[in-house]
């Protein structure tokens, strides 16, 4: 991580919302999805939050071998963009403490407000991490499965 990363680093990210990131395709497997409305879906409007903070934060890291992952979302979804329209999303990082950061975002589609709140994020060693997610698969695939009872 650099020096370069601190506090009041603020950015602005734009996406264009195409029809396959609507509800219906955020999950094709489920029928109830099939049936919603043809809008931004709030699963792919919290992943575009994360994306514009990962943009943010890349120029500050020793990317890939550094990198950031997300620890915590408290976003609205205020109102509902149809396909076509444009999101802006403007985030700042209001605090850091060591490799967490937090963020205070908001983002409109041209028309209205459809969602803010924070966003939190780790900065993790990548090699490191991986290796952690590979050591629990394979430890959960050698246990089998687990009760939750």
């Amino acid at each position: 991580m650099r020096d370069s990363l601190k506090s009041g680093l603020s950015f602005i990210f734009e996406y264009k919302v195409p029809p396959e990131r609507t509800v219906p395709c955020l999950l094709p497997e489920s029928p109830e999805f099939q049936q919603m409305p043809r809008v931004l879906a709030t699963g792919y409007m919290i992943g575009l939050f994360e994306w514009a903070c990962i943009k943010a934060v890349n120029p500050h890291l020793d990317w890939p071998r550094e990198q950031s992952v997300g620890i915590a979302v408290r976003l609205s979804h205020l109102a509902a963009t149809p396909p076509g329209l444009t999101v802006t999303i403007s985030g700042e990082l209001v605090t850091m403490e060591g490799r967490r950061l937090e963020f205070a975002m908001q983002g409109h589609d041209g028309v209205e407000l459809i969602s803010k709140g924070t966003h939190g994020r780790y900065i993790i060693d990548a090699r490191r991490f991986n290796e952690k997610a590979e050591a629990k698969l394979a430890a959960a695939l050698r246990e089998g499965p687990q009760s939750t009872a």
